[in-house]
């Protein structure tokens, strides 16, 4: 998927921890794709998920679905 993310804003997650390890940053407002990107590393990639992957994520994540056993 191919995103033109000049000027995006970008958020951090609710998701990402407070500790500073694992912050994942998403940019909002694009229409049938969602960028993510490490908030470490903002210069480096992005990756572009589409809206339906990306809400099955945050759906298998709330559900415990992707929790370490």
């Amino acid at each position: 998927m191919d995103v033109d993310l000049t000027g995006a804003s970008w958020r951090k997650s609710s998701y990402s921890g407070a500790n500073g390890g694992q912050c994942v940053e998403v940019a909002d407002g694009f229409t049938g794709a969602q960028p993510v990107r490490d908030s470490k590393d903002p210069s480096g990639p992005a990756l572009v998920f589409s809206t339906a992957a990306w809400q099955s994520f945050i759906t298998a994540v709330r559900t415990g679905e992707l929790d370490a056993r």
